[in-house]
């Protein structure tokens, strides 16, 4: 509203946060582990002729209920099927993202593995014998090491689940995220969280990997940098003009391997909460949290991305009205979009040219003056 003594009101800075609801704010560590029970561990592949790895979600003993939605046209997954509603199993033991396309699959049986040594998992009809559910994605980074079979393996998931921790998620290029690419810039692992006023915690891990791109071409800023939560963002600022005119001069002049061609692709993750939600519930959560991807990644859902998002619930807090429910489920699309944002910010550049492999700027390193302000 305009002040007719004091004209209009200032436009908010990038990363301030305009519109967001009151009452909101990020965790302690603003990261998936603000939810508690939850840990996060990776392994992270990027010596000479390596560039992937493996990120592990591992849920409390007990367990956690999960549900997923995929909206790509390329996934690669594991153990989605048993995630439908109408399905028997209703908690999983961890959710395992890596890289290394199909071959990455290989990565949830160490950690299934790990997990069956721990005793954990589904109970079968023969006392003290269980089977870990373990839910997994992969995304596409083969090739951008220079060594095409360098790929996660079952030692990779295990040693991502013996790292996982309560401690502030890692971000940036690391496990699942070690060899993304997001449009013409560096991808990773990003994470965000948020308490709502209810004092239910949402939040969100990501994979970034899109063929689309996470940065406005006109103003060089992250498409979802306005969703930061109070201060979060407020670092960001626009480019200069220079530095946008030669960012654009380099993204004209990539390559189409670089650039995105057919299954060089998919963005994965979760988002969990501890509110307590039912199978169909977390169904719905994932696919409502892809409207962040949508938020932060243009385009979004092509038919070469994978793109997939589970949903957990450790069920620490009582379960929501209708009207908490949609308040939680909107709240996990905007940390999927802020996580999105950490993951482009975290991500540094990489250049394996050498080795016949890709070389990728950050976009901190092609904007610096955009950073610290």
């Amino acid at each position: 509203m305009t002040d007719p003594l004091s004209g209009p009101e200032p436009a908010p800075r990038p990363g301030q946060g305009p519109g967001q609801a009151p009452g909101q704010a990020p965790g302690p560590t603003n990261s998936l582990v603000d939810v508690p029970g939850l840990r996060v561990g990776h392994c992270t592949r990027d010596e000479p002729g390596w560039l992937t790895g493996v990120t592990a979600v591992v849920a409390p003993d007990d367990g956690v209920v999960a549900g997923v939605d995929v909206r790509g046209g390329g996934p690669g997954t594991r153990e989605t099927d048993l995630l439908d509603p109408r399905n028997l199993v209703d908690r999983v033991n961890a959710v395992v993202l890596g890289g290394g396309s199909a071959f990455g699959l290989a990565a949830a049986d160490g950690v299934m593995a790990a997990l069956a040594d721990d005793g954990l998992g589904w109970p079968t009809a023969e006392l003290g014998q269980r089977v870990p559910i373990v839910p997994s994605a992969i995304l596409f980074d083969l090739g951008r090491s220079g060594t095409w079979r360098n790929t996660p393996s079952a030692e990779d998931g295990r040693a991502a689940y013996a790292s996982a921790s309560s401690d502030a998620v890692v971000q940036g290029c690391v496990g699942a995220g070690t060899g993304a690419k997001v449009g013409g810039f560096k991808g990773g692992i990003g994470s965000a969280s948020v308490v709502l006023e209810s004092g239910v915690t949402v939040a969100a891990l990501v994979a970034v990997n899109a063929v689309g791109s996470a940065v406005d071409p006109v103003t060089g800023l992250p498409y979802a940098v306005g969703l930061g939560l109070a201060a979060e963002l407020a670092h960001v600022g626009r480019p200069d003009d220079a530095e946008l005119a030669a960012s654009r001069e380099v993204a004209e002049a990539l390559p189409g391997r670089v650039a995105g061609l057919p299954g060089l692709a998919t963005t994965i993750g979760v988002v969990a909460t501890d509110a307590t939600l039912s199978k169909a519930q977390c169904q719905k959560a994932a696919g409502i949290a892809h409207d962040g991807f949508a938020r932060a990644l243009k385009p979004v859902h092509t038919l070469f991305d994978g793109d997939t998002l589970f949903a957990l619930s450790t069920g620490e807090r009582p379960a929501p009205d209708p009207i908490g429910l949609t308040v939680l489920m909107e709240a996990g699309a905007d940390c999927v979009a802020r996580a999105i944002v950490h993951a482009l910010l975290a991500a540094t550049s990489v250049d394996r040219t050498a080795d016949g492999g890709i070389a990728l700027r950050s976009w901190s390193d092609a904007f610096p003056s955009a950073v610290g302000r």
